[in-house]
């Protein structure tokens, strides 16, 4: 199992989503969903314990020409660090 598998187990990223799909899950997790090109970003939080950064970076790109709310995306990377904060994970997310 890769890094990103791993990653994206622990914090419940689904492997195949849609947009849409991907923003209704985390509606309520303090998620950050960005369209940048071919790909999605998305800024999650993850309760790492009081003081600690506690968000992480992922990335999602689109597997067919349908870059709609509707179009098919898959996981291409989650970040090994966490961050202090939505901006920082974003930031990753976009150099990646």
């Amino acid at each position: 199992m890769t890094t990103t598998e791993k990653k994206a187990r622990a914090y419940r990223l689904p492997a195949a989503s849609t947009p849409e799909n991907l923003e209704t899950r985390f509606f309520t997790d303090m998620a950050v969903f960005l369209t940048f090109g071919d790909r999605i970003l998305m800024s999650g939080y993850w309760y790492s314990g009081y003081g600690q950064d506690s968000y992480y970076g992922a990335v999602y790109e689109f597997t067919t020409d349908d870059h709609t709310i509707e179009g098919e995306i898959k996981l291409v990377a989650v970040s090994d660090q966490m961050f202090i904060d939505n901006g920082h994970a974003i930031a990753w997310a976009m150099a990646y």
